[in-house]
């Protein structure tokens, strides 16, 4: 993590005076003098996440008419990757970060159930159930952990799928190939049941030159990254399993959020929900520019045969029973979710 920079960010804040406080009761009382927080994002300025945040920067600051504003600081220019805004949030160094869901499941580990492969029918499926109980139930779970983060929302991350630097037709031709994964055990685990390695630790800027130098044989994420990244131009076969739909999440410090007053942490949480059809409009818009990029680029698109995408499914079978069969009740919830 970036230390320094942290330390700097943390100071700042204090100084720039997010809240004043009232000693006599020991409790912190709102002024009028305005709050600048910022939020660290990944991804470069204009990605569909990167869009959403300043969105949620517009909102906040327009409905707490100007006492919050929101710095929202793209390419991981404030923590370099989605783990190390996790910890920055953790310690309050942070005030806002945008990160997969697959790294939160380590808090709320039952998060691990709508990120198990091939759970949902499709997008719609996913909204339904992310947007009912059982999306806000998790939300709720985070803020309670003593993880130290809140959740705000979910954001479209797509369908996952494998690019490697090879054709993938079958899971035979998995075998030995070393991928790319977020940090998240099931994920390492997905790699195994299909006979290859999982490997940890990239972050979502490195996996070109990983893959370019030959640390791994590729990486799975969905159609905008594989662009944007540059990833396509050296792993230029994508193989449509869709394998996951992991959303995204916007989530906050529990520090930060408890020196605000209610009203205004309500303000915000209600902000972000209403920058999720945003997001959800802006994330199609760019997957459509992205897959077109990448097969005007020429790629190898790879769509498998049902009885190969059979394969893939029954190779899964280990990860329910392991990641699965405490949730079985959330699990048949979703699959009962129209």
């Amino acid at each position: 993590m970036k230390t320094k920079k942290m330390i700097h960010t943390a100071l700042l804040f204090v100084a720039t005076g997010i809240l004043a406080c009232s000693c006599k009761n020991e409790k912190a009382t709102v002024t009028k003098r305005p709050v600048t927080l910022r939020l660290s994002e990944v991804h470069a300025r204009g990605y569909p996440t990167a869009l959403a945040d300043a969105e949620f920067a517009r909102l906040v600051e327009e409905k707490t008419e100007g006492r919050i504003k929101i710095e929202v600081r793209p390419g991981g220019a404030l923590a370099g990757d989605e783990s190390d805004a996790i910890e920055a949030l953790k310690l309050g160094d942070l005030a806002f970060t945008r990160v997969s869901a697959s790294p939160v499941a380590a808090f709320v580990p039952k998060l691990n159930a709508i990120l198990l492969p091939y759970l949902y029918r499709s997008s719609d499926h996913m909204w339904n159930v992310l947007n009912g109980q059982i999306g806000q139930g998790f939300l709720d779970d985070l803020e309670k952990s003593g993880s130290g983060l809140v959740g705000l929302c979910y954001y479209d991350g797509g369908a996952r799928n494998f690019y490697i630097n090879r054709a993938v037709n079958s899971i035979a031709d998995m075998e030995g190939l070393k991928i790319r994964v977020q940090n998240n055990q099931m994920m390492v685990d997905m790699c195994t049941a299909l006979g290859a390695e999982g490997v940890t630790g990239i972050g979502v800027a490195a996996v070109r030159d990983a893959i370019e130098s030959g640390k791994v044989d590729g990486a799975e994420n969905n159609w905008p990254t594989y662009q944007s990244g540059g990833d396509y131009t050296v792993a230029p076969f994508y193989i449509l399993d869709q394998h996951t739909r992991v959303p995204e999440m916007l989530i906050a410090s529990k520090i930060v959020m408890d020196r605000l007053s209610p009203a205004d942490v309500a303000i915000i949480k209600q902000c972000a929900k209403e920058t999720q059809e945003f997001e959800i409009k802006r994330w199609k818009e760019k997957e459509s520019e992205s897959e077109q990029i990448v097969r005007t680029n020429g790629n190898t698109i790879i769509e498998l045969s049902p009885s190969a995408f059979a394969e893939f499914q029954e190779a899964m079978q280990p990860l329910y029973q392991k990641y699965g069969s405490q949730y079985t009740d959330i699990i048949n919830q979703i699959r009962n979710t129209n």
